[in-house]
């Protein structure tokens, strides 16, 4: 009876700290994922490149804030190759992605980039539904000014899903997909399997089954071997290039990064021809 008791009891606390814990989790997910830095709206931006700010109104309490950056050939769309739409990640706002703009500016894109609610001078509460909505919002903007066939989407880590689920619904270019991953219960499971993310979760983000609606030419940059796992969701020419280069722990920093993202870029202009 003695040890009946004690494996009861020593159950018992264990349920007690599992559910606390997850409770916790469940209740401070969005502070784990998310990192914005919001900024004044009179904020002034210095991008060595040419810019113009754009801000888009969704509802009352809702404000997408864009930033187009141009070309060295100017804001003439003519001379355009064409347009970048960027969803970035999980941290910052639309100023820390201002260095990664050189590479496709001096390739002869615009590029756009929104900040979701709360990042930036974005105004509104973030949710799943609402970052898919805005960004078809952007889509549109964008297919007032250029044809579909010089569109092209670009999606890093939780962008991603962002950028697949919207290359589903548009007959876009091309998209390519940075670092990405297949879902976030996904992530969260494979650092704590013991919890049933698939419904704890307030953010899907299912970037691997948002692929099987994309009918566009598709270019998966990663440093790691786990969406290569899930080449199911491809079609037969999208490519997947695993990037190693240990001297840098941004990908996006590294030589190899560069180079292949200079290929990508030439890839989707000769489609352009």
């Amino acid at each position: 009876m003695t040890k009946f008791k004690k494996i009861f009891k020593w159950t018992k606390f264990i349920i007690i700290i599992y559910s606390l814990i997850g409770i916790t989790l469940f209740y401070l997910q969005d502070k784990i994922l998310l990192h914005p830095k919001s900024l004044p709206l009179d904020y002034k931006f210095k991008f060595s490149n040419s810019f113009k700010e754009l801000f888009i109104p969704v509802n009352k309490t809702d404000t997408i804030h864009l930033v187009q950056f141009f070309s060295e050939k100017a804001e003439d769309t003519s001379k355009s190759k064409g347009v970048i739409l960027f969803f970035h990640g999980t941290k910052g706002n639309v100023q820390d992605c201002a260095e990664r703009v050189d590479l496709f500016v001096k390739k002869g894109y615009e590029v756009w980039i929104p900040d979701y609610p709360g990042f930036g001078k974005s105004v509104g509460l973030i949710e799943e539904k609402k970052l898919y909505e805005e960004a078809f919002q952007i889509m549109r903007l964008a297919e007032i000014k250029f044809p579909s066939n010089k569109i092209i989407i670009h999606g890093v880590g939780f962008g991603s899903a962002i950028a697949a689920n919207l290359a589903g619904f548009s007959n876009v270019k091309h998209l390519i997909l940075e670092s990405p991953f297949t879902s976030i219960p996904d992530v969260m499971s494979t650092y704590l399997p013991m919890y049933p993310w698939s419904s704890m979760c307030h953010f899907k983000m299912p970037t691997l089954r948002f692929l099987e609606d994309v009918k566009c030419p598709v270019t998966i940059l990663t440093s790691d071997n786990s969406f290569s796992e899930s080449k199911n969701s491809l079609k037969k020419n999208d490519k997947i290039f695993i990037i190693n280069d240990n001297d840098e722990s941004e990908l996006s920093k590294t030589k190899s990064y560069k180079e292949m993202m200079s290929i990508v870029l030439i890839d989707s202009t000769s489609l352009l021809n």
